[in-house]
């Protein structure tokens, strides 16, 4: 989650001071990890303003039993997506199983009051079956807005899920707008010095090793030619900043960002200079224009070949055409073996007619760039902060960050495998 201010705040934020609102959630531990994002995870990073954050330094923690509510709603949620099969409680190996589609899913508004638990099984189709957290299960988590709340802070129950999840043998993907810089303190606090790290929206994917000369290795990235998309950019937006991105090495510019935007470094240059060489993405950043005005402008401005997604506010990413989260995910569970070969023959069919989805894969996130991913994967969860668009989207809607929405759903898979081994 990206948010330059109040007036691009996510669905359902935190009430403002003084306002009625049911208990909202979370307990957050240590020092921010990065400036709380702007744009909409697009990489950059901003001050909050000082109303939301003052709001939410007012949100109080759930109580246990209210957390503890939420996750079993993700429970009867994961239970209907994806039922665990007679042979699986009995202890026996799991084949691959098409089951049958679900009666039409209930939608749910996910807001909350009081007492109430947010959040709801979206989906038309049941995508995956089981979903236990071992090997075989891949779970892939955005950051901002999803693993960090607004103020860039992870939450203790959140680290305590990870943590679950992560001694079951989950592989635990962190899929993020970051760029390398600053997704890398991410991975680190939440202890993922050995797995995976999706970043740039896909156009990275990076092995975390603790043995390797920077703690990870490229594995693999995609880059294309930026000098159209600058060309096109800096003609709609004259006054606008433009940006690329550097494999590794943070951001070219054509000049500063605002104070506290960017985590990575940045480099002043010409556009010249820019279009000069294979980039990872290419950026346009608007401040103070209007976010309606600023996506006119870029809808007619002649991007062809690429991917692209406008933020909250006025904030652009470019990508290389074909490149998402969900086309970097695809690639990591083929390389891992986590499914990938069943794709496309269960004869589910995911939103928006999408077919192929992978079995014993989750994603988790709450931005317009999470679409895709969330499109994918066998169970998609939006946050309960989320756009429409991306709730849309998802098979489950989960409470928002300050209500430790992936958090519970996370230990709501770990929890299913307690009552399996129960039962």
């Amino acid at each position: 989650m990206n948010d330059h201010d109040a007036d691009s705040a996510p669905e359902n934020g935190p009430p403002a001071p003084g306002s009625a609102a049911g208990p909202r959630a979370v307990a957050s531990t240590g020092r921010p990890l990065a400036e709380p994002a702007a744009g909409r995870e697009t990489g950059a990073r901003s001050e909050p303003s000082s109303d939301r954050t003052r709001a939410h330094r007012t949100i109080r923690p759930l109580s246990h039993d209210d957390y503890q509510r939420v996750v079993r709603a993700r429970m009867a949620d994961l239970d209907r997506l994806a039922p665990i099969p007679a042979e699986v409680r009995d202890g026996k190996p799991l084949g691959i199983v098409s089951p049958d589609p679900l009666p039409g899913g209930a939608a749910g508004s996910g807001s909350t009051s009081a007492g109430t638990v947010a959040g709801s099984v979206t989906g038309s189709s049941a995508p995956a079956v089981g979903l236990l957290p071992d090997e075989r299960l891949l779970v892939a988590l955005d950051v901002d807005g999803t693993i960090l709340d607004i103020e860039g802070r992870i939450s203790e129950r959140m680290m305590a899920s990870l943590a679950r999840l992560r001694a079951r043998g989950v592989r635990l993907v962190i899929s993020t707008g970051r760029g390398i810089q600053a997704a890398l303190p991410v991975a680190h606090r939440v202890g993922l010095t050995d797995g995976w790290m999706i970043c740039a929206n896909g156009a990275i994917t990076l092995r975390m090793d603790p043995t390797a000369p920077r703690g990870y290795e490229v594995i693999d990235s995609v880059t294309f030619d930026p000098a159209d998309a600058i060309a096109a950019l800096s003609r709609a937006v004259p006054d606008g900043i433009v940006a690329v991105e550097v494999l590794g090495g943070g951001f070219k510019v054509s000049r500063p960002f605002p104070d506290g935007e960017l985590i990575e470094a940045q480099r002043v240059v010409s556009l010249e200079e820019m279009a000069s060489q294979p980039v990872t993405r290419v950026v346009l950043r608007a401040p103070g224009m209007d976010v309606n005005e600023f996506s006119e402008l870029v809808a007619g401005c002649g991007l062809h070949s690429v991917e692209y997604a406008i933020g909250w506010t006025a904030w652009l990413d470019v990508a290389p055409a074909g490149v998402t989260k969900a086309s970097a995910l695809q690639a990591l569970a083929a390389r891992l073996g986590t499914d990938a070969d069943h794709a496309g023959q269960t004869g589910q069919t995911g939103h928006a007619g999408q077919t192929g989805r992978i079995m014993h894969t989750i994603a988790v996130g709450d931005g317009a760039n999470d679409i895709e991913m969330l499109r994918w994967a066998g169970i998609g969860a939006a946050m309960g902060s989320a756009p429409q668009s991306v709730k849309d989207s998802s098979d489950i809607v989960t409470e928002p960050v300050w209500h430790d929405g992936c958090a519970a759903l996370l230990d709501a898979v770990v929890e299913r495998t307690r009552k399996r081994d129960q039962s």
